[in-house]
C-alpha cells in the first residue's frame, strides 16, 4: 500500500492498488476494533493512523486525560411530526449497531457518554423538511453518542450543526433500513479553539442510498474518521467533504468505505481550501473490496487548492481489492495553487485580481455545494467562503 505523504504544491498522487488476500495494510487499523478503551494502547505520534494528528492539541483526549464536565455541549434536536427522538441510557440495545470504534478517542467516548440522542424515521416515512440537530459548545469537555434511524423505504435528510466551543469525542451511528435514502450533512463551524474527534458508521442495508456532506470549518482540530459499511446487496454510497483551512488549524479527514456485500456502489470526492502559516489538512481515503464483494463499483477523489504559502496537506487515497469480479474501482489526489490561465482569461476580461480569485475559489467548491440540498446551508456555506476568502485576497 501507499506510504502516506506530504504532498507540494503543484503535484499529483494517485496512491496504490493492493491485490491480497490476507495482508494487513493501511485500511486496517492497528489495534481490533473495540468498545473497550482498555484495548488501545495511548498512541504516540508514531502509529500509521495517529502520525499526522498533533496529539498535544487534543487536550487529553487520546490519553485519558480529559475529564467530562457539565458544560460540555448542548444537543437540540428539531424533527418533522412523525419522528421520533429519545435520550436513552447505555443499556439500549441500538447503540454500536453500525459500528465498532476504531481507535482509542473512539472507545473513550463509547466508554463515557452517559445518554445518547436516538433520532428514528419509520418506515415508507418520506419526510418533506430536515432533521436538525444542533450540537453547541458551551466551553468544557464532551463525550457523545447520536444514532440515526432509517426504517425500510424511509427518507430523510438531516443537518448536524457544530458550533460553539468545547473538546468533544463522539460516535455517530446511522442505520439505514432496506431501501431507505438518507443524506446527512455534518457542519463543523466551531470557535477557534475547539477540539472535535468523531468516529461516523454508517450501515447501508439492501437497495438503500446514503450520501453524506461534511463541512469543515471551524476549530482548532477537527478529526472526522468516516466509515461505511454494507447490509445488504445494491446499497449505495456517496461521501463528500468540503473544508477550508486557515492559519494554525489542523482539519484531518480519514474515511473507510469497506465494500463487504456483492453490488454495491460508493463515490467519494472531498475538496479543500488552505491559507495561512502552519494551516494543515489530511485527507485519507481507503476502500476496501473484500474477496465476497464481486460486482463492485467505486471511485474516490481528493483535490486541494493552496491559496497561500506556509501550508501543507497530506492527501493519501488507498485502493485495497481482493477480487478481480468488479465492476470498477479508481481512485486520485491533486494540490495545487490557482491555474494562473483562468486568473489571466478573467483578468483579460476586466475582472479584478481579487474578484478574478473568487471566482475560481466559488467554481472549485460549486460541485459539492449543490450536494448539500438544504438552501439555508449552501447559503451559510457560500458566505462562510466569502468571508474566509476576504483574509486572503480581499
Amino acid at each position: 500500500m501507499a506510504e502516506a505523504q506530504n504532498i507540494p504544491v503543484g503535484s499529483t498522487t494517485a496512491g496504490s492498488i493492493a491485490v491480497a488476500a490476507e495482508s494487513t495494510v493501511a485500511t486496517r487499523m492497528s489495534a481490533p476494533p473495540s468498545f473497550d478503551v482498555a484495548d488501545f494502547p495511548v498512541p504516540h505520534g508514531r502509529e500509521e493512523e495517529w502520525r499526522f494528528t498533533p496529539l498535544e492539541r487534543l487536550r487529553g483526549l487520546h490519553d485519558g486525560t480529559a475529564t467530562a464536565t457539565g458544560t460540555g455541549v448542548k444537543v437540540d434536536v428539531q424533527a418533522p411530526e412523525g419522528v421520533t427522538v429519545e435520550t436513552v441510557g447505555r443499556d439500549d440495545a441500538r447503540l454500536g449497531r453500525a459500528g465498532t470504534p476504531v481507535d482509542r478517542v473512539a472507545a473513550q467516548a463509547y466508554s463515557s457518554f452517559e445518554q445518547a440522542s436516538v433520532v428514528t424515521v419509520p418506515k415508507e416515512t418520506v419526510l418533506t423538511e430536515p432533521i436538525r440537530v444542533a450540537v453547541h459548545g458551551e466551553g468544557g469537555v464532551a463525550y457523545g453518542h447520536q444514532i440515526i434511524e432509517l426504517g425500510a423505504f424511509a427518507e430523510a435528510v438531516v443537518v448536524i450543526d457544530h458550533t460553539g466551543d468545547a473538546v468533544l469525542a463522539a460516535n455517530v451511528d446511522y442505520v439505514l433500513g432496506d431501501g431507505a435514502k438518507l443524506t446527512v450533512v455534518s457542519v463543523q463551524d466551531w470557535d477557534e479553539k475547539a477540539v472535535h474527534v468523531a468516529q461516523h458508521n454508517a450501515l447501508v442495508g439492501r437497495d438503500a442510498s446514503f450520501k453524506s456532506v461534511v463541512v469543515t470549518f471551524g476549530g482548532d482540530v477537527v478529526r472526522l474518521h468516516p466509515r461505511v459499511t454494507y447490509a445488504g446487496t445494491g446499497g449505495e454510497a456517496e461521501l463528500y467533504g468540503l473544508y477550508f483551512t486557515d492559519a494554525g488549524q489542523h482539519q484531518e479527514h480519514r474515511l473507510l468505505v469497506t465494500h463487504n456485500t456483492p453490488h454495491c456502489k460508493s463515490n467519494v470526492a472531498y475538496k479543500g481550501a488552505l491559507q495561512g502559516d502552519e494551516a494543515h489538512a489530511v485527507w485519507i481515503g481507503d476502500v476496501l473490496i473484500e474477496a465476497k464483494a464481486e460486482g463492485t463499483d467505486t471511485y474516490e477523489m481528493n483535490r486541494n487548492l493552496v491559496l497561500t504559502d506556509g501550508a501543507r496537506v497530506d492527501s493519501v487515497p488507498n485502493l485495497e481489492i481482493e477480487t478481480g469480479e468488479i465492476v470498477g474501482a479508481g481512485h486520485a489526489s491533486a494540490t495545487g495553487r490557482f491555474d494562473d490561465e483562468q486568473l489571466f482569461y478573467l483578468m483579460a476580461r476586466g475582472i479584478p485580481e481579487h474578484e478574478a480569485r473568487r471566482l475560481v475559489v466559488r467554481g472549485f467548491f460549486a460541485e459539492l455545494v449543490q450536494q448539500i440540498g438544504v438552501k439555508d446551508i449552501e447559503e451559510r456555506l457560500l458566505a462562510k467562503i466569502e468571508e474566509e476568502l476576504e483574509a486572503s485576497v480581499g
